[in-house]
C-alpha cells in the first residue's frame, strides 16, 4: 500500500484589510482586501510547491465564504473539508509600519463561523486518510473554547492514525485574552502530540513554564529545543527564524533546526526594502515542510524554509505564491538580472 503524502491544514480563513502603501487605518477611507490565515498561507504555499494541500476550516455561507473558498481553489488548495456555518467572516486590519512606526494588526473574529463552530463538526479521519502531516498554528486554538477542542482532537486523531503533526506556536495574547483561555495548558497538550515544532524561545518558555535568559537568541534557542525535545517524546524536529530588525524596512533574517541529534543553521540574508512581511512565518513553515516532505537534508530544509521565507517579503498579501525554482534561485545566489 502506498504511504500518504500531503498535507492538511486547519485554522480561519480570514479577511485583511490594510491601509493602502504606508498610511494610516482609515487616513484617505480607503483598504486593500487580502485573504489569507496562517494555515490557509501554508496550505497556499506547499500546494505551489506541488504538493497536495487540503485546507480544513469554517467559513460563512455568504459571498465573503465563497470568495475565500474560490481564491483558495484558484491557488490549488483542496476545499472539500472547508464547511459553512452560522457566524460571520474573521477580519483582520493591518496598518503597515515604515521606517520607526511599526506594523499593528487590529483583530475582528469574534463570533465568526469558525468560532462558533462545534468542535465535532471536522471528520479528521476521513480528512486525514490520504495524507501525510497536519499543520496547525497556535492561533487556532487561541480563537475560542470551540477552537481550542478542535485543534486537540485533530492533532489527537492524527496521532492515532500514525500521521505527522507539525505545529506553530505562533502565540496571540490578545486572542487569549478575549475569552482567558489557558494558553500554556493547551499549547503544550497540542505540541505532546507534535512531530515538527515551529517556536521561539519565548514561545517554549511559555509551554514549558520556564524562563531562558541570558546570552545570545541563538544560544537561548539551543537550550530552549534541548529541553523541549527531552520534555515531548513524539517531537523530532524543532525549527525558528532568527530576525533582527534594523527598521520597519530592512530587517536581516536567519534560522535553525534542532533535532536529537545534530543543528542547521543558515546564512543571514539582508532584507532591505521590505513590501510585506505578513506571512513570512508561515512561507518558513511551509518550506520546512516541503524539504521534510521531499526527503531533503537537514541543512538543506532549513535552507529552503528560509529562502521561502525571504521571498515572502517581496509580495504583497498574506500568500507566497512563489514556486520551488523561484527558492533555489535565491539559493544559488543567481542575481537580480532580469529573467527572460
Amino acid at each position: 500500500m502506498k504511504n500518504p503524502s500531503g498535507f492538511a491544514c486547519f485554522g480561519e480563513l480570514l479577511l485583511r484589510l490594510s491601509a493602502p502603501g504606508n498610511e494610516l487605518l482609515l487616513q484617505t477611507g480607503s483598504l486593500a482586501v487580502h485573504i489569507g490565515g496562517a494555515e490557509a498561507n501554508v496550505a497556499v504555499s506547499l500546494a505551489r510547491f506541488g504538493h497536495t494541500a487540503i485546507m480544513a476550516s469554517v467559513v460563512p455561507e455568504n459571498p465573503l465564504g465563497k470568495a475565500c473558498i474560490g481564491e483558495l481553489r484558484r491557488h490549488g488548495v483542496r476545499t472539500e473539508a472547508i464547511h459553512t456555518g452560522p457566524g460571520r467572516m474573521g477580519l483582520y486590519f493591518l496598518t503597515i509600519g515604515a521606517g520607526h512606526r511599526p506594523s499593528e494588526v487590529l483583530y475582528d473574529r469574534a463570533d465568526s463561523a469558525f468560532a462558533l463552530a462545534s468542535p465535532a463538526l471536522m471528520d479528521w479521519r476521513e480528512i486525514l486518510s490520504g495524507v501525510h502531516w497536519l499543520h496547525v498554528s497556535g492561533i487556532t486554538p487561541a480563537v475560542s473554547s470551540g477552537a481550542a477542542e478542535a485543534a486537540l482532537r485533530a492533532v489527537r486523531m492524527a496521532r492515532e492514525l500514525g500521521r505527522s503533526v507539525s505545529f506553530d506556536c505562533n502565540y496571540r495574547s490578545k486572542l487569549w485574552e478575549r475569552w482567558r483561555g489557558d494558553a500554556r495548558t493547551i499549547l503544550r497538550d497540542i505540541v505532546a502530540e507534535s512531530d515538527l515544532l515551529f517556536a521561539e524561545e519565548r514561545d517554549m518558555a511559555l509551554i514549558l513554564g520556564k524562563d531562558f535568559q541570558g546570552g545570545p537568541a541563538h544560544e537561548r534557542f539551543e537550550v530552549a529545543s534541548t529541553e523541549a525535545l527531552a520534555r515531548f517524546p513524539h517531537l523530532k524536529w524543532i525549527a525558528t527564524t532568527v530576525r533582527t530588525q534594523r527598521s520597519v524596512d530592512h530587517h536581516d533574517l536567519a534560522a535553525k533546526l534542532m533535532t536529537r541529534t545534530g543543528s542547521w543553521a543558515t546564512r543571514t540574508y539582508s532584507i532591505g526594502r521590505i513590501v510585506d512581511r505578513i506571512g513570512s512565518g508561515d512561507a518558513f513553515a511551509a518550506g520546512v515542510l516541503h524539504g521534510l516532505e521531499t526527503g531533503l537534508d537537514g541543512q538543506a530544509t532549513v535552507d529552503f524554509g528560509l529562502g521561502a521565507a525571504c521571498l515572502k517579503h517581496s509580495i504583497p498579501g498574506d500568500f507566497n505564491l512563489i514556486g520551488v525554482a523561484d527558492v533555489h534561485n535565491l539559493l544559488q545566489d543567481a542575481g537580480f538580472t532580469v529573467r527572460r
